[in-house]
C-alpha cells in the first residue's frame, strides 16, 4: 500500500542486511585467507577492508534488531505517520 509518505516512513530491511552481512564476512574471510597464503598483500589488505566493513554493519544490525519494535517493527505493524511541523506564519 502506498500512502505518498514513505521516504519519511522507510524501514530498513534489517533481517536481509543480517544475512547479506554474514555472506559478506564469509566471503571477505575467505578471500582474506586465501590471498595471504598465495602473497597478494594488495587484495588480502582489500579484502580486510571488506571484512571490516561487514563486521561493523552486521554489529549495527544486531543492535539495531535488539532495539525492538520501535525500530524494526514486523509486517503487521503499519508504516508510522511522519511529524508534522507547523508553520509559524506570522514570522513571516
Amino acid at each position: 500500500m502506498r500512502t505518498g509518505n514513505e521516504p519519511s516512513t522507510a524501514r530498513s530491511p534489517l533481517r536481509m542486511r543480517l544475512w547479506l552481512s554474514l555472506w559478506g564476512m564469509v566471503w571477505a574471510g575467505l578471500g582474506l585467507a586465501a590471498f595471504v597464503v598465495t602473497g597478494r598483500a594488495g587484495w588480502a589488505t582489500a579484502c580486510g577492508v571488506l571484512l571490516l566493513i561487514a563486521v561493523t554493519d552486521l554489529c549495527l544490525v544486531v543492535r539495531h534488531l535488539r532495539q525492538g519494535s520501535d525500530y524494526q517493527p514486523g509486517r503487521d505493524v503499519p508504516p508510522y505517520e511522519p511529524e508534522r511541523r507547523r508553520r509559524d506564519r506570522s514570522a513571516h
